[in-house]
């Protein structure tokens, strides 16, 4: 089934784009989610016309998410942990905990937005990824020390 894509999604494509998916994903998913319209005729004359407006909210989004991302780059945490004898964590650090730690400093991230790149499961300094908007990537130093 051919749609237009009225986002960027992960694995599928920009915005804006005409892509074949399966039946069943656009019907149960993308089309109810507002992410993408069936690529019939009147919907491909609509998003033409839609397609201005749309890249000046692209832009604004954009914009917004750099500010963003310059602000949370400025930001270090620190997370206190339990520390075996060997110095290894007990479990590792989740991405709630680095969400509820940016949030003790007055920033909002949805923790589904924070790439861990396979764990933290250390003591020191960790580099962690914060994806705020498609082309937008943040990057916040987290530091985690022995709980004591």
């Amino acid at each position: 089934m051919k749609v237009i894509l009225m986002g960027d999604v992960r694995h599928t494509g920009r915005r804006g784009e005409v892509v074949e998916v399966k039946r069943g994903y656009a019907r149960n998913y993308l089309v109810p989610q507002g992410r993408a319209l069936e690529a019939t005729p009147g919907n491909l004359k609509y998003f033409e016309q839609q397609k201005q407006k749309i890249e000046i909210k692209h832009e604004k989004e954009r914009d917004t998410a750099a500010a963003r991302a310059a602000e949370i780059s400025a930001v270090g945490i620190e997370i206190p942990k339990r520390v075996g004898e060997s110095g290894t964590l007990y479990g590792s650090v989740t991405a709630g905990e680095i969400a509820e730690a940016l949030e003790a400093k007055g920033i909002t991230v949805d923790k589904r937005r924070i790439d861990l790149g396979g764990g933290i499961k250390s003591v020191g300094e960790h580099v962690v990824r914060i994806e705020l908007h498609t082309e937008v990537a943040a990057e916040i130093k987290v530091e985690v020390v022995s709980e004591q």
